[in-house]
């Protein structure tokens, strides 16, 4: 499966209640033509359902749709595991999987876990190093030995199937300096968007670190975690007084997501609720059937 120029999703963080929520909301987007759905990966909250279980699980229950961890919780697994898992989820589902990662952000929480506590840096470091690494273990070819700092494997042999794409929650420099050298995109954090300061400092540290790695700044994507409710009437102001989009009608979101992908590179957009509760299936539908082919059609060349 290959992922369009332009994305829709939606995310979630389900608990082990809303198993038949979780599947109806996939179902129903993955009928209306979404793209992508995601999980967020937290293993150290008991009432959630794990990432990759929960994504093995939808991904056999639906026919088209992709997912992803938004983003996995790379100190609590281990890349070369890691590697594996997406590799046969790519399988089994014909290729609709997204590798999202992240270096690990709660770390008190990591760390009752049982594992070791990394600073800031080395966090970084472990990163770039994990994707690396799961690009190795993917595609076939020759065993693989890898000495890194902080990963290790000694002639592993390769999946004989392509690594997914790997879109990265990078914040700091060094980290969105990882992500030019060696992802494939980038989502923004704290649900920044493309009238951000976040994003206007953020985006040139990925672009200027994939060119001095030799590569194309614009085949890095930005990918939008964007919260906003879906109303029946258009809002009097679609921004709060810092600038945070805050939703609006139909019109008013193509409107904005247009101008997004023409005037500021966008290449997706993952619909969450406003607050921490999932997205309605009202407002799902309307994401999906209504803005996100108005977004298409006015983006397509």
């Amino acid at each position: 499966m290959s992922i369009p120029d332009v994305v829709f999703g939606f995310g979630t963080h389900p608990e082990i209640d809303d198993i038949p929520e979780l599947l109806r909301m996939t179902q129903q987007a993955d009928r209306d033509g979404l793209d992508l759905f995601t999980l967020s990966d937290h293993p150290y909250i008991g009432g959630r359902v794990d990432a990759y279980a929960a994504l093995g699980f939808v991904l056999g229950r639906t026919e088209r749709i992709a997912g992803f961890a938004n983003v996995t919780n790379l100190p609590t697994r281990p890349p070369a595991m890691l590697a594996r898992t997406v590799t046969s989820l790519s399988a089994l589902s014909g290729g609709r999987i997204v590798l999202g990662m992240g270096a690990g952000g709660l770390w008190d929480r990591i760390t009752d876990m049982g594992v070791p506590r990394l600073s800031p840096g080395a966090a970084v470091d472990a990163f770039e190093e994990a994707i690396v690494l799961v690009k190795l273990l993917s595609g076939g070819g020759p065993a693989v030995t890898y000495q890194g700092e902080h990963y290790q494997v000694h002639r592993i042999e390769p999946a004989p199937v392509a690594a997914p794409p790997v879109w990265t929650g990078s914040v700091g420099r060094k980290s969105l300096a990882a992500t030019g050298r060696v992802a494939d995109g980038w989502i923004p954090g704290h649900a920044a968007d493309w009238l951000s300061e976040r994003y206007r400092e953020s985006r040139p540290v990925i672009d200027e670190a994939a060119a001095s790695a030799g590569r194309d700044p614009g085949e890095v994507r930005t990918v939008f975690n964007l919260p906003g409710r879906i109303t029946d009437r258009p809002l009097p102001a679609t921004r709060d007084r810092d600038g945070r989009w805050l939703g609006g009608s139909v019109a008013q979101w193509v409107e904005e997501l247009t101008g997004a992908v023409l005037e500021h590179g966008a290449s997706g957009f993952t619909l969450f609720a406003a607050g921490h509760g999932a997205t309605d299936l009202t407002s799902l539908a309307r994401w999906a059937r209504e803005i996100a082919p108005a977004v298409r059609e006015a983006t397509a060349e």
